[in-house]
């Protein structure tokens, strides 16, 4: 490895050589494991409230399980830059609150009825009772900001809700819409999902008072990585498993949702082919569902999609090329191989 100024550093090289296996994606994440029990005592007391409704909603989504992938980057990105102090729990309950609460409204607005496995929120208490427990929690988090007492932090969290926002009426504005580009498709996972990962690296930055070359690195890694998660769960939608993913095959069909597999698919198929994936866009036609995935395959659109996840992988991994050597590093470089491999 690299040394400057007395710390090692990892080589660009390197990162051709890191070793992919589901074994050594749970050792990164143990090497967490105690910071993520601190994490969720500190949910369990900030969901204490006198309104029944909104703790039961709120226990209800956050008991559902998932990943906990954007306060674990946080954790793992203050352990990479030797940051260990306690404010780090208390923000990375924050990203969670503002992820539970996309979760909640993303859900409502796309009339989900499974998630992980299981009823959605709205499914289960309604719309009503899943947008105002949203909305609680957007409130809680932004609370729990003021608490650590920093301009900077808010300034960053301030700035990514209002991105996400924008995202999601992004999204709403592209339904049906078949002529939707891969630019176009890119803003979007960029505003709706990567700026919550890209907050939670950048933020471990803030914590540990990197300077703006670090800080510029850890963002783009947590964008990068954030990019790639979405791209894979787009892909998954077309080549998953309902019973492994928790959440119905096709979904983004029914609704309307323009995404990468579906723009390469119609970029590669003959007119007859594109014009009928252009009318199940526009009119949400579930039943052609085996038809569009029949040419999806044929296309060669999911090994495409998947490349570009890889891309955006791989500039994940370049973006951390300078920070410390240490296991915590070594697990996030492990995190963004990984992904590629993920089913669910």
């Amino acid at each position: 490895m690299h040394r400057v100024c007395g710390a090692s550093f990892i080589p660009l090289a390197y990162l051709n050589f890191v070793t992919v296996n589901s074994t050594s994606t749970t050792a990164a994440l143990a090497l967490i494991a105690p910071d993520m029990q601190e994490v969720d005592s500190v949910i369990t007391q900030r969901l204490n409230t006198g309104v029944p409704l909104v703790a039961e909603v709120s226990r209800y989504i956050i008991a559902a399980g998932g990943k906990r992938l954007r306060p674990a980057l946080l954790l793992l990105m203050c352990g990479a830059l030797g940051y260990q102090e306690s404010t780090r729990f208390r923000l990375a309950a924050v990203v969670e609150f503002i992820h539970t609460a996309t979760l909640l409204h993303d859900d409502v607005v796309d009339e989900s009825t499974l998630r992980r496995g299981r009823a959605t929120a709205n499914e289960a208490f309604g719309n009503p009772a899943s947008v105002l427990v949203g909305d609680f929690l957007y409130s809680r988090a932004f609370q729990m900001m003021v608490d650590v007492g920093s301009m900077r932090v808010m300034e960053i969290l301030a700035e990514t809700t209002n991105t996400i926002a924008e995202g999601e009426v992004l999204q709403l504005m592209n339904m049906h819409d078949a002529s939707l580009d891969e630019q176009a498709y890119m803003r979007v996972i960029r505003s709706k999902t990567a700026k919550l990962f890209e907050a939670s690296t950048r933020l471990a930055a803030v914590l540990a008072n990197a300077n703006t070359e670090q800080e510029e690195q850890c963002a783009t890694y947590g964008q990068a990585l954030g990019t790639a998660f979405q791209v894979i769960d787009d892909v998954l939608d077309y080549d998953g498993s309902a019973a492994v993913m928790g959440k119905n095959l096709g979904d983004d069909l029914r609704e309307g949702k323009v995404t990468l597999p579906l723009i390469i698919a119609m970029q590669r198929s003959n007119p007859q082919q594109a014009g009928l994936i252009r009318k199940a866009i526009e009119t949400g036609a579930s039943e052609q569902l085996n038809t569009v995935l029949q040419i999806i395959q044929e296309t060669g659109a999911l090994q495409a999609t998947r490349a570009a996840a890889a891309a955006e992988a791989q500039r994940a991994m370049t973006a951390i090329t300078h920070l410390p050597t240490n296991p915590y590093t070594q697990a996030l470089l492990q995190l963004a191989a990984q992904l590629l491999e993920r089913q669910s």
